[in-house]
């Protein structure tokens, strides 16, 4: 790479936390293995959650107009066309700028926009795809990409090298010195206890909650059982009267329960983890296999493409993990799966079959992968 000023390589997408983490933890590999931050530089959207990561991992972003197109047609894609156009103008500008010498596409609306203005400047781009079935943005991105760095073999783009999915360090230090008895502590959760955490994004998931607060009623007496409950900010307000009583008492001789509305460590959270129920992002598959989690997957089923049930196939073919459908996740079939696990005592295998499949390499391989190309390497 240059010693030029200006940064060597633009990362540019978001939108999602999916998009955004693995692209910071690209930065961070990249610092790791020379390169100045002040020579990263993040191009995003500024209704995505990149405008607030971003910044408090300590990089420049740019944030551009805009947002994604709809698949269908409606007065709201013409405004959402118009902005991708601004948008696209902006980009083609800050690449004339700022000249990186690479790009990487880590996917969403300003992921489009960034690789545009690679290809009208011919700079090369490096595309990251974080599911098993890739999104729109980067099947058209991965037409002119010099390479694409998958996180499952198979995935539908050309020039592909499987990298594993990139993830946070935070995640990748809870994963190397793990301390399931520090963690408990932190959260709060008493000793002896299998642990069940819940998660589902920023907002959460309502057919996930439900069946957790309905669950509640069928375990007040286990005082085996802990529930550590990411429910989101959209339904924690809504908890029944059966979970705020579970949570209101300090030290509970049947089930312990508490609930947040959003969770900013995650780490903790896996690292104190026995057995997960959640979605099956790529980022969330990726780090419960780093951790070694076993887990109960919910595909969202509104997923482009259906790709976390794809996302899903490769923990639950080594047993690492179940899936449920959406439609289909209820009280029962949560406590007996649960129950299941804990009495056949197979938490243990599943937990190790996860972490078989984890990559915490996956950043690194892909910081490689950029520098390469940067380099004038994989020319198409």
């Amino acid at each position: 790479m240059s010693d030029a000023s200006a940064p060597t390589v633009l990362i540019a997408g978001g939108g999602t936390a999916g998009h955004v983490l693995p692209g910071i933890a690209v930065a961070r590999a990249l610092e790791a293995r020379g390169l100045d931050r002040d020579r990263v530089l993040f191009v995003g959207a500024e209704r995505g959650i990149e405008a607030r990561l971003v910044p408090e991992a300590g990089y420049e972003v740019v944030l551009l107009p805009g947002r994604g197109l709809q698949r269908r047609l409606t007065w709201d894609n013409v405004v959402a066309a118009i902005g991708l156009v601004r948008a696209v103008g902006r980009s083609i500008g800050l690449v004339r700028r700022r000249r990186p010498e690479v790009v990487l596409a880590v996917g969403g609306f300003a992921s489009l926009a960034g690789s545009l203005a690679a290809l009208v400047w011919r700079v090369p781009v490096v595309v990251a795809e974080q599911n098993a079935r890739a999104g729109a943005v980067n099947r058209l991105t991965g037409r002119w990409a010099r390479a694409c760095a998958v996180a499952f073999a198979g995935t539908d783009l050309p020039e592909q090298v499987v990298t594993g999915n990139p993830v946070r360090d935070e995640i990748l230090r809870a994963a190397e010195g793990r301390d399931q008895v520090a963690a408990r502590a932190t959260l709060g959760v008493p000793d002896g206890r299998t642990l069940l955490v819940v998660f589902a994004g920023s907002l959460g998931a309502r057919s996930v909650n439900r069946a957790v607060w309905d669950v509640l009623d069928r375990w007040s007496d286990r005082s085996d059982l802990a529930v550590y409950h990411v429910v989101g900010e959209r339904d924690h307000d809504q908890r029944p009267a059966s979970a705020r009583e579970l949570e209101s008492d300090p030290a509970p001789e049947g089930l312990w329960y508490r609930s947040v509305a959003y969770e900013a460590h995650m780490e903790v959270v896996l690292e104190a983890a026995d057995l997960a129920l959640c979605r099956s992002g790529g980022t969330t598959v990726a780090e419960l296999a780093v951790v070694g989690v076993p887990a109960i997957l919910v595909p969202l089923p509104i997923a482009t493409r259906d790709h976390q049930r794809a996302n899903a196939a490769a923990l639950v073919d080594a047993g690492a993990a179940t899936l449920v459908d959406d439609a289909d996740v209820t009280a029962d079939v949560v406590a007996e799966i649960v129950e299941s696990w804990v009495a056949d005592g197979s938490l243990p295998d599943r937990a190790r079959a996860a972490r078989a499949l984890g990559r915490p390499d996956a950043a690194a391989a892909v910081a490689e992968l950029v520098e390469e190309v940067a380099a004038g390497g994989r020319t198409r």
